[in-house]
């Protein structure tokens, strides 16, 4: 078992977040950087706008990740044994490109309530100060949910561009990571990350997130897998794990679960961004 211990619990409790976690091996988290590019070559552009949501649904190399009984050990600390795998996004940044991840919750505008639910988020490459890493507010999750500023930024990660201005960068504290380790933090904590100033690729696969049983989506329907326990409220449209890469009924199935998501981000929004 890798169960959280009492002083992790606490400390996630404090400050809204832990670091790091040992899940997946160097060797693989490396053959899940050969998938991505495998799927890049074969498939191009599948991966890029709202590709890059519910890859899991499509990859039994990346369904296997949030089904990894250390992760759901941890996970199960937090919020219970009752485990529902809600959703998945790869965070790809290259470095010839300009991406990052403004300050924001990602309670804003997912629609899950009530708060019982934890986004885990796997470094496939080192995540570092230099490539771009996530910096975490300490403690902002106790507070309320904040303004966000809907920027729509050309090189912004975001649905919305969302944006918690005047975040105190000094305030905020690096989540250095390396390749096959994972953090989890709250669904209020305010976080992002800067660009990736490195030579080389920075990868992240965020599953986003696992929700108790308990947990509505309150804005759209959500498709999602049972991951350990029961579901025993039935609030969810339920999917079946892939039976290969890019088979046709997965496929179709994540193009449902990517509509519904679509909606659900850009609820009351007058504008659609590209993911």
């Amino acid at each position: 078992m890798y169960n959280l211990s009492q002083d992790q619990v606490s400390q996630y409790n404090e400050d809204g977040f832990i670091a790091p976690i040992n899940v997946l091996s160097e060797n693989e988290a490396g053959e899940v950087r050969e998938e991505i590019e495998r799927i890049e070559k074969d498939w191009p552009d599948e991966l890029s706008g709202l590709g890059r949501n519910y890859v899991h649904l499509i990859s039994p190399v990346f369904d296997k990740i949030p089904h990894n009984s250390k992760i759901l050990d941890a996970v199960e600390s937090i919020i219970g044994k009752d485990i529902l795998v809600c959703g998945t996004t790869l965070f790809i940044k290259n470095p010839d490109k300009k991406g990052f991840v403004s300050f924001h919750q990602d309670a804003k505008y997912i629609g899950l309530e009530p708060y019982n639910w934890v986004t885990g988020w796997l470094a496939v490459t080192d995540a570092n100060e230099e490539n771009g890493c996530m910096r975490m507010w300490k403690g902002s999750h106790k507070e309320d949910l904040q303004f966000h500023n809907q920027k729509f930024n050309e090189n912004n990660l975001l649905t919305r561009g969302q944006t918690v201005e005047n975040v105190p960068i000094e305030k905020t504290s690096p989540v250095i990571l390396k390749a096959g380790q994972l953090s989890l933090h709250h669904p209020k904590i305010i976080h992002g990350s800067g660009l990736n100033r490195s030579k080389e690729r920075r990868i992240g696969f965020a599953i986003q997130s696992y929700i108790g049983c308990n947990v509505d989506q309150v804005l759209g329907k959500m498709y999602v897998q049972l991951a350990r326990g029961k579901d025993t409220f039935n609030y969810h449209q339920h999917v079946k794990r892939p039976s290969g890469l890019m088979n046709n009924i997965d496929v179709a199935s994540r193009k449902k679960a990517n509509e519904e998501l679509s909606k659900i981000f850009y609820s009351g929004s007058k504008k659609i961004g590209k993911f």
